[in-house]
């Protein structure tokens, strides 16, 4: 009885799985058939599941006639420069907030909480006054200044929550052993700190590749446009080119993919480094 009781709950959480994982696959797959699909069945009705011809027209056109190639290399360089810069400075500030004692410490964590409550579209106008008056607008730099200020408040919570579950202890035997503290934190602390590392950096990638109000706004040339943007001006009054927004949807995808496949290999290495004696 009790293991009939199994296979039935064992059969529902497997129909329950492959249920969810229908709905969260089924948005991609339609996107990526979209991509393929001969322009004029794209608007057919009734609506064609599967093209009758597969073409790749519209990734042609997407590298060819719209450039995409130029705005994919402009988010990566943005993406990755602002996001390791801010990972840096989230690992350091992190450490000082999980490991030093000093006034005004918990008003400070409790300020950064606060930072992450304002809407960030508040700070546009007086960030575009700013930015504006040191000459950085439309300049690749400075969306990267504003990504790093965006992203280091919530990436040092998330470092500082890593290193408070790192025992002191550690630490400790090190310096004892005659370390330094800045030695014992690269040598001893960081190696168990990689799921952590791996976490800020694709959380900080992925929310700097997506970002695109701050984008659209101080960058105002063609040459200098992230994908967001990019994919964005597809949409006009004439109209929607939608086998090409699907393509470039499907490509700006990718970098998403590889961080996430990249994380979670040092995230399992990070889980078992402090447990292996080497």
């Amino acid at each position: 009885m009790k293991r009939s009781k199994r296979t039935v709950l064992g059969i529902l959480r497997g129909l329950g799985l492959a249920f969810y994982l229908a709905l969260a696959i089924f948005p991609l797959l339609w996107i990526f058939i979209t991509s393929i699909k001969p322009p004029e069945e794209v608007y057919t009705f009734p609506i064609k599941y599967w093209p009758s011809k597969i073409t790749w027209d519209s990734y042609e056109y997407l590298f060819g006639f719209a450039k995409f190639g130029r705005y994919f290399l402009n988010s990566i360089f943005v993406s990755i420069t602002a996001s390791v810069v801010s990972t840096i400075i989230a690992l350091f500030s992190g450490y000082v907030l999980a490991r030093m004692r000093f006034k005004g410490k918990y008003f400070f964590v409790v300020f950064l909480f606060f930072v992450q409550m304002i809407p960030a579209y508040l700070l546009m106008i007086p960030q575009y006054s700013m930015f504006s008056s040191f000459g950085l607008i439309n300049r690749l730099s400075g969306i990267i200044l504003v990504y790093i200020g965006l992203g280091a408040a919530f990436s040092t919570i998330m470092a500082r929550g890593f290193f408070v579950r790192i025992p002191v202890s550690l630490e400790e035997s090190a310096l004892m052993d005659g370390c330094t503290r800045l030695k014992a934190l690269f040598k001893v602390t960081l190696p168990l700190m990689l799921p952590g590392v791996a976490a800020i950096f694709s959380f900080s990638f992925v929310q700097n590749w997506n970002e695109i109000f701050t984008a659209a706004l101080f960058l105002n040339s063609d040459s200098k446009m992230t994908v967001p943007v990019a994919l964005y001006s597809f949409i006009s009054k004439a109209g929607i080119q939608w086998n090409v927004l699907a393509a470039g949807i499907v490509v700006s995808l990718i970098p998403t993919i590889v961080v996430f496949a990249f994380a979670q290999k040092y995230i399992v290495a990070g889980l078992t480094k402090g447990s292996v004696k080497e």
